[in-house]
C-alpha cells in the first residue's frame, strides 16, 4: 500500500487532492438546505437564480471548468480561497470573536514558584514536542467516526510554533517559518505584569533543562516587579480591531527600537502568559472568560500577543490554558498538543530538590520600546475597546451530567449528530425557528485539508424539533423516534458527504471567488439575499473531544449569534455556550437551560422507545406457543 507507506511520515503529499464536488450537486444540495429556512416566495426566486447559474452554458460551467483546472495545478484548490475568506479577511478583534481557547484543569499552586515551575514544565513540553514535529516522528492520525481508518494530512502541526499573522489594513498575512527546525538560537517571549521578555530556550544548541527554564522565569518575574524600567502596556494593541492593530503597528515600526522588539515575538517559538490573580471565583465559566479575554485591560487583558499562534497562560491563581489563533490549523491540533504538555508536566517529578544547573545561561532580556503622545493614545483607545468586548460576552460553560456518549451509542446513533440535533431543538426551543448552523467538518483525508461546514439545520431536523415542541398536534412517541432517526441519519449523511470533500460551502466559496479572479460581474446567485444570510451563522458549533479534563471554547461569530462548543465524554458532555449581551435575541443562561430539558427530552423518547420494542419482543416471544396450541 503506497499511500500508506508514504504517510507514515505525515506527509501530505501521499494524500488525494480534495475534490471539486460536481456543480449539479452542489447547486441541488444548496437548495435543500435553504428551502426550509425561508419563504416560499423567497425560494421561488432563488431557485430561479441558481438553475439560471447551473444551466447548460452558463456562469457556472464557465466557473466549474476553472476550478477544474485549479485543482490540477494546485496542491490544494480551495486552501487560500478558505483561509483568506475565514480568517484573514476578518476585521474583527482576534479575542473573541476569532481565537479559540483551551481550558486546562484548574491548578493548585502552593506559591508563586510553583507557578512558575508549572510554566517552566509547558516550556519544556513545548520543546519536546517541537522536536517529535520537526523529525517527524508525531505518529500519523487516523480518522475515527465516520469513515474511520483513513489517514490524515499532518502538516498543519508544523505550523503550531512556527506561525505568525501579521495585521494588515485590508486583510492579514499568516507567515511560517519554513527553516525553524534548523534554527540555532530559539527562543519563547514570555509575558509578565504587561512586559514582555526573551527567554532563551537553546543555549549552545543544547536545550534548557526544565530547572534552568525555571531559573529564568524566576529572573523574569524579578525583573517585571521594577517599577522603574516598566513600559507601557503594548501588547493590549494586538487585541483590537485587525486594521487597527495594523495602524498602529505602522506607527511602532517608524522606530528601530520597536522594530526589534516586534522582529524577536514574530520569531518565537509561543508566547508564555505569567497572569496575575484575576480575584475571580475560579468556576468553569470565569475560568473560560479569563482565557477568552483575560479579563480586559484591568486584569490580565494586556498580558497577551494574540498575533502569535500559542500563547500559554499560566496564572498565579492557577487558572491555566492556552490561546491559540486559529487561521494555521484545527482545534484537533490543538487538542493533541495540550493534552501532550498537560500529561507531560504531570508526569514530570518535582526537580525542586536538584542542584540548581552549572551552565552559565545569557539573562533573559525585556523588549524594549519607544512610545510618544500618539501612541500612547492608542493604548487607550485599544483598551476601551477590549473591555467592551469584555463587558459584552455572555458565557456559560455548563457540564450535562444525566449521560454521555455511551447511552447515545447504545441508541445505535452518532454521539455527535445527536448532539447536533439537541442543539437544533434547543434553538427551536428559544426562537420558534431554525437558522443557517456551522459545524466544522475536517477534510484532512485530502492534501493539506482544513475544514468544509455541515449544515445541521436540515429539513429532517426541523420535522423532529416542531414534533417535539407542537402543542396543537400531539404527535406519537413512534412518530416523534421515526423523526429523531431521519435527523441523525441526514446529519451523519452530510457529514459523511462533508470530510469526503462533497459539501458546499467551500465549492461555492471557490465559484465565487474564481468569478472575482475572471473580473466578471458578481453572478446574481451571490447576490441574492438568501446566499448572504445563509452564510451569517447565528448558530456557531464545533465537538472539541479531549481524553484529559478540559475544554476548549470561542464565541460568536456574528452580533446575533452563538458558539456552541461540546465535549462528549463517556458519562457527561461539557458544552460552553457564548453570546453577547448586547443582543436581545440572545442569552446564553436561556439557550443551556432549552439545551438541558431537550437532551433529557429526548433521551426520555428513546427510553421510551427502547420499552416499547422490548415489550413487543416480550409479546412476541409467546406467539409460537399459541400458534402450536
Amino acid at each position: 500500500m503506497p499511500l500508506l507507506e508514504r504517510n507514515t511520515t505525515g506527509d501530505p503529499k501521499g494524500l488525494p487532492k480534495v475534490p471539486v464536488p460536481p456543480l449539479k450537486q452542489t447547486l441541488d444540495t444548496y437548495l435543500r438546505c435553504v428551502r426550509h429556512l425561508v419563504k416560499a416566495e423567497q425560494f421561488d426566486k432563488t431557485k430561479a437564480m441558481v438553475e439560471k447559474f447551473g444551466a447548460a452554458g452558463g456562469v457556472g460551467e464557465v466557473l466549474q471548468k476553472k476550478l477544474l483546472e485549479r485543482r490540477d495545478k494546485m496542491e490544494n484548490w480551495v486552501y487560500d480561497y478558505w483561509l483568506e475568506d475565514m480568517y484573514l479577511n476578518n476585521r474583527l478583534a482576534l479575542p473573541v470573536n476569532s481565537s479559540p481557547v483551551m481550558v486546562f484543569p484548574k491548578q493548585t499552586f502552593k506559591d508563586r514558584k510553583d507557578a512558575l515551575r508549572y510554566g517552566a514544565g509547558l516550556i519544556r513540553g513545548v520543546l519536546e514536542y517541537k522536536a517529535l514535529i520537526d523529525t517527524r516522528a508525531l505518529p500519523v492520525e487516523f480518522a475515527r467516526g465516520q469513515l474511520a481508518g483513513t489517514p490524515l494530512c499532518m502538516e498543519q502541526y508544523g505550523r503550531l510554533f512556527t506561525s505568525y499573522r501579521y495585521p494588515g489594513l485590508k486583510t492579514d498575512t499568516l507567515k511560517v517559518q519554513m527553516n525553524a527546525a534548523s534554527s540555532p538560537s530559539e527562543h519563547v517571549i514570555v509575558a509578565c505584569k504587561n512586559q514582555f521578555f526573551v527567554l532563551d530556550v537553546v543555549t549552545n544548541s543544547k536545550p534548557l533543562t526544565e530547572e534552568e527554564i525555571l531559573s529564568q522565569l524566576e529572573k523574569i518575574t524579578s525583573m517585571a516587579g521594577n517599577e522603574e524600567e516598566r513600559s507601557p502596556p503594548f501588547g493590549i494593541l494586538t487585541s483590537d480591531g485587525r486594521t487597527e492593530w495594523a495602524r498602529a503597528r505602522d506607527i511602532l515600526t517608524k522606530d528601530q527600537t520597536n522594530r526589534d522588539s516586534l522582529g524577536l515575538i514574530e520569531s518565537c517559538l509561543c508566547v508564555l502568559c505569567l497572569d496575575e490573580p484575576s480575584g475571580m471565583k475560579p468556576s468553569d465559566t470565569n475560568r473560560a472568560l479569563l482565557m477568552l479575554h483575560g479579563g480586559g485591560q484591568e486584569k490580565n487583558g494586556a498580558n497577551r500577543w494574540y498575533d502569535k499562534s500559542m500563547q500559554f497562560v499560566v496564572g498565579m491563581d492557577g487558572i491555566c490554558g492556552v490561546v491559540c489563533d486559529h487561521s494555521p490549523f484545527e482545534g484537533v491540533v490543538l487538542v493533541q498538543c495540550s493534552e501532550y504538555l498537560t500529561k507531560y508536566v504531570a508526569g514530570t517529578p518535582s526537580e525542586a530538590g536538584k542542584l540548581a544547573s552549572a551552565r552559565k545561561l545569557p539573562a533573559p532580556r525585556r523588549l524594549l520600546w519607544k512610545c510618544n503622545p500618539q501612541i500612547q493614545g492608542l493604548f487607550a483607545a485599544s483598551g476601551e475597546r477590549l473591555q467592551r468586548l469584555v463587558n459584552n460576552l455572555d458565557m456559560e460553560v455548563f457540564q450535562f451530567k444525566d449521560y454521555g456518549k455511551e447511552f447515545i451509542k447504545k441508541q445505535k446513533m452518532s454521539p455527535d449528530a445527536f448532539v447536533q440535533v439537541a442543539l437544533q431543538l434547543a434553538f427551536f426551543k428559544c426562537n420558534g425557528k431554525l437558522v443557517s448552523t456551522y459545524e466544522s467538518a475536517s477534510i484532512r483525508r485530502f492534501r493539506n485539508g482544513r475544514v468544509d461546514n455541515i449544515r445541521s439545520a436540515t429539513a429532517e431536523a426541523l420535522a423532529f424539533v416542531k414534533s417535539m415542541t407542537d402543542e396543537r398536534t400531539a404527535y406519537s412517541d413512534s412518530e416523534k423516534m421515526k423523526r429523531l432517526r431521519d435527523a441523525i441519519n441526514a446529519q451523519t449523511n452530510y457529514t459523511i458527504a462533508a470530510i469526503t470533500g462533497m459539501a458546499i460551502d467551500n465549492h461555492l466559496l471557490g465559484l465565487l471567488k474564481t468569478s472575482k479572479e475572471l473580473n466578471m460581474e458578481r453572478p446574481e446567485i451571490f447576490c441574492d439575499e438568501i446566499y448572504l444570510t445563509s452564510n451569517q451563522f447565528i448558530l456557531s458549533t464545533s465537538q472539541v473531544p479531549t481524553t484529559v479534563e478540559m475544554f476548549c471554547c470561542y464565541g460568536p461569530v456574528v452580533p446575533n449569534g452563538y458558539g456552541a462548543c461540546y465535549n462528549p465524554q463517556p458519562d457527561h458532555i461539557v458544552f460552553c455556550v457564548s453570546s453577547f449581551w448586547e443582543s436581545t435575541q440572545t442569552s446564553s443562561a436561556v439557550f443551556a437551560k432549552a439545551l438541558n430539558e431537550g437532551l433529557l427530552e429526548i433521551r426520555d423518547l428513546c427510553n421510551a422507545a427502547t420499552k416499547v420494542a422490548q415489550d413487543a419482543r416480550g409479546q412476541g416471544s409467546g406467539k409460537p406457543h399459541r400458534s402450536g396450541t
